[in-house]
This record gives structure tokens, sequence and C-alpha cells, in this order.
């Protein structure tokens, strides 16, 4: 906006009484409508002289008024010194009255009314009310008659002056109440904003920061020692979620939500020194105007310091009980084989040894897993793919399965082909059957029924395994797949588990290229779909 834009944006406020009256600009427009009523009644009555003595006098006293609206230091005197400025007004206009002539100068007796109701209230306009009927009522009653029309004249001038000045004053005391109000609410807005444990941060349209609460100034403090330009993505001591990698500008929060971008719960340290710095949740919402159009965005910075720092203890545990492990379990399945290769021994014992090493190799692939889950810089799994006959698989998984569905009094059906070979890794896929089988029969009533299907279809293999167990609640199919959860239903049921199985299936499934859907009813069933390309 120019600089004449604003000069007349806040003449118009101080012509409106939108603003605080300004005594040069009210007296100034008061002044050139009184000059205007005494020029068209000379033109009127022939001369531009002939207007008359005491209109004269009410244009020479309209005239040290003026001057002294603009020339005297008004917000140096008490506040009612100001309102001595409309009374002269309204004198002025009574001189005026005092013609035979009369003209309409009458009407200008809600300028200065207006003006008084604007500057001081309802006190003001009863001063409007008073000032007209003795100023300028009365005067001209008594010169120019108590006839009809100077009646009508005198009784409705004041009326109309003081409805005009009571109204003003009403308005101003409805705005200032719902101004304390809003001050009222914007205080508590400002306590809230300052109290709440989390860092919030307002951008405008360009990025710029508008506002942050107290706490966010701490994380401030820490990202940018040297201080920040409240500015939108600028860099300073702020890293990734693995706490080493420092973001680029294009990664700051504050720049992609000042681009429009919504996100929730990205996940970010700032600062150098390990005592004393915090990993931040970091969540962001757009702003729009009336218009839908971008105004800004709102940033939220949620301290999880303390819960980063407890699943790193978490993952370091895991890590260490995983490789303890794998000492005992390669024992075990050294001497298990060193048996296996005798052949003294009766044929029962054989089969009883072979599944202790068929399970002992599935446990200590567990154990792998779980040590892969603790370290996620190691990347994705890694598979070993040769052609394998996935149905051979899916069969020797269900006959591992069959003593604890036995136990659990669930059957468990097979269709599959006599053969279907893939080019996958043998020993993943055969953990994902199993997991897939072990939860079918653990979350599958008594008496229950586990099918277990592999084909193919135009996309590829196909392999589901479905029961009509207890079923899965909505609310729990997005996290599904998350290490270490656990549903509702499996905490109720006190069920065995972790939580790893399906987490581990979907990262085999994905090394593959495949993908697993899930489609579950709560208390109906579920069935677990693996879709791998052919």
């Amino acid at each position: 906006m120019g600089h004449l834009e604003r000069r007349l944006l806040g003449l118009r406020q101080r012509l409106l009484f939108t603003d605080e009256p300004d005594p040069g600009v009210l007296q100034g427009v008061f002044a050139l409508l009184y000059v205007l009523d005494l020029t068209l009644r000379a033109a009127g009555n022939g001369s531009p002289l002939d207007v008359g003595m005491w209109p004269t006098v009410g244009l020479a006293l309209t005239a040290i008024t003026s001057v002294l609206a603009v020339a005297v230091p008004w917000e140096r005197l008490p506040p009612w010194a100001v309102g001595l400025l409309p009374m002269l007004d309204l004198a002025a206009l009574g001189l005026s009255r005092m013609d035979e002539q009369g003209g309409g100068a009458g009407i200008l007796a809600v300028v200065p009314a207006l003006w008084l109701g604007r500057q001081f209230g309802r006190r003001g306009a009863v001063a409007a009310v008073l000032g007209t009927t003795l100023l300028l009522a009365l005067p001209s009653l008594v010169f120019l008659g108590f006839t009809g029309v100077n009646l009508s004249r005198a009784v409705l001038i004041p009326v109309v002056a003081g409805w005009a000045a009571f109204a003003i004053a009403s308005a101003l005391d409805q705005v200032r109440a719902g101004m304390d109000v809003i001050a009222h609410q914007r205080r508590i807005s400002e306590a809230i904003f300052d109290t709440v444990d989390v860092g919030l941060v307002l951008l405008d349209r360009t990025g710029a920061y508008e506002g942050m609460n107290k706490r966010h100034e701490d994380f401030m403090r820490l990202a940018y020692p040297a201080g920040h330009a409240g500015t939108a993505g600028q860099l300073g001591l702020v890293y990734g979620g693995d706490g080493s990698t420092l973001f680029a500008r294009d990664e700051m929060p504050t720049y992609r939500a000042s681009r429009g971008e919504e996100f929730a719960d990205i996940r970010i340290w700032v600062g150098n020194d390990p005592l004393t710095r915090r990993a931040l949740s970091v969540s962001a919402r757009r702003v729009e105007d009336e218009r839908g159009a971008f105004a800004g965005a709102a940033l939220a910075y949620k301290d999880v310091t303390d819960f980063m720092r407890a699943l790193r203890v978490k993952d370091e545990f895991v890590a260490s009980v995983s490789h303890e492990l794998r000492t005992p379990l390669t024992s075990i399945n050294g001497y298990v084989n060193i048996l296996l290769e005798r052949d003294d021994l009766p044929t029962d014992v054989v089969a009883q040894l072979e599944v202790v090493a068929r399970n002992t190799v599935r446990l200590t692939r567990l154990v792998s897993d779980l040590l892969h889950t603790a370290q996620n810089d190691e990347g994705p799994m890694r598979v070993v793919r040769e052609h394998t006959d996935l149905a051979a698989v899916v069969r020797g998984c269900v006959e591992a399965a069959g003593p604890a569905a036995r136990r659990a009094q669930v059957t468990i059906a097979v269709d599959a082909p006599d053969t279907l070979t893939a080019n996958v890794d043998a020993e993943r896929m055969a953990q994902v059957v199993d997991n897939l089988l072990s939860n079918a029969v653990k979350y599958s009533r008594r008496e229950g029924h586990v099918r277990v299907r592999l084909g193919t279809d135009a996309g590829g293999v196909v392999l589901s395994v479905a029961d009509d167990g207890i079923g899965i609640d909505a609310a729990d199919r997005d996290r599904l797949f998350t290490r270490f959860f656990r549903t509702r239903e499996a905490e109720e049921r006190a069920i065995q588990g972790v939580g790893l199985g399906l987490s581990i299936t979907r990262s085999i499934v994905e090394a593959h290229g495949g993908r697993v859907e899930v489609h579950s009813q709560l208390g109906v069933g579920s069935e677990f779909v693996v879709r791998l390309p052919q």
C-alpha cells in the first residue's frame, strides 16, 4: 500500500468515525459545510455578501475554532478540553440561525453531535442535546419568534442531533465491550499458547515467523545458538531421525510447511551437545483464507527425547540378547547334526532329531530377524533367490504346525498344486508361511478351521492363510505390521507372542517385490494374502 493510499484510508476512517476523532479533520469538515450553507444563501439572495450580520459572526467564530483545532496541542490537555470545539460549532450554528432567512444550517448540528458522542460516549451525547438546545434551538426561537415552523425546528434539531449522538455512543459501547472480550480471549489464548508443553510456530504465507511460544524458543536456542532470522527453512543444528545427518533446506519442517505441505510425526534432533540435545516429533497443518487459498501454516514440536532414548536402549538390549542366543543355538544345531550323521540310531529317534534340527534352524532365523529389527541401519532384509518348489515348502510348514494345531483343536486344510516353482528364498518363504500359520492357529477358537491356499493368477504367485477366529479390529489394522505391536484382543486373551511375526513377514515379502493384504472382520475371522511377482 502506497503513502497516498494510506493517507486516504486514514482520512476515510476519521470521517466515518471508525478511528479516534481528529479535531483538525472534523473541524475542517464542519467549516466547509458551514461555508457552503452561507454561499448558497448568498446566491439565493443575489449578492455574495448578503448573508446577514449574525451568520457572518458565526463564520468568524467557525474560523477561530478551526485555527484552534489545528494549532492547539489537544493531546497535552485534559481529555474534556477538546469538547469545547464542537460546542463552539453549535454556538456558530446558533448565530447562523439568527437570521430572517434561517437557512439550512440547523442540520449541521449532527456533525458536532456525532463528534461529542464518539469522543465522550453517553456523556458526550447528553452534552450534544444540551448544547444543541441552549446554543442553537433556543436562541433562534427567541430571535425568530414562537411560530409553528420555528418551534418545529427548535424541537426536532436537538432530537435528531441527540439521537445521532446516542446512537454512535451506544455503538461505541458495544465495540468497546466486544474489544474487551477479544482482549480477554487473547490473553487466555496467549496464556495457553505459552503454557502447553509443545513448541508451537505460526508461519504466514511467505514463510515468515508470525509467532512462537516460550516452549519453542527453548528448542530454537538449541537449533540456532547464533540466532534465527525468522524465516522458514533456515539451516541450523537440525538433524534427521538418526541424530547425525544434517537436514537440507528442502527437508526442514518449516520449509515444507511454508510450501503448503501437511505432515505428522517427522522425527528430528536439535542441538549438538549429547547432554542437552532434544528429539522432536513435528507435525504441520495448512492455514487457509476464506477463499481456500494458502495463508500460512501452524507447526507443533513435541519433545520425544525420552521415548527415542528408550527405543535406543530397547534396540541395544534386543541386539545384545540376540547375540547371546546365537552361541548356544549354534552349539545345539552342531551337536544335533553330529547325531544325525550316525547310522546306529533308531528310526524314531532320527525323526525326533530332525524335528529338533528343523526347529533349531527356525529359532536361529528368528533370533537373526530379531537382531535385524534392532539394527535398522542394516537396510532392507536380504534374500537369496533360487528355484524353489513353494508347494513343498507350504506342505512342510503345515506339517510342522500340526502338533500346535492339534493341541489347540484346530484343523488345517491345504489347497495347493503338486508343485509350484518360483524364484524365491526358500528359508525366508518358509518363515512367512510359519508366521501366518502360527497366527492363524493362535487366534482361532477351539474346533476352528484354518485354510491354506497356494496358486497363481495373472500377477504371479498367490498364497493365502485364512481362519475363522476372533478377527482384527479395524482400529488395529493400520498398525498390524508395526514391530512389537499386539492387538487389544491378543492382550486381553493373553495370547503368546512378541509382535514381530507380521513385521518380519512383510519385510520378507517386500524384499521379494511382493505385498501382503489383510481382510478381516471382528468376530468372524481373518485372511492374509501374499502376492509375489512371478
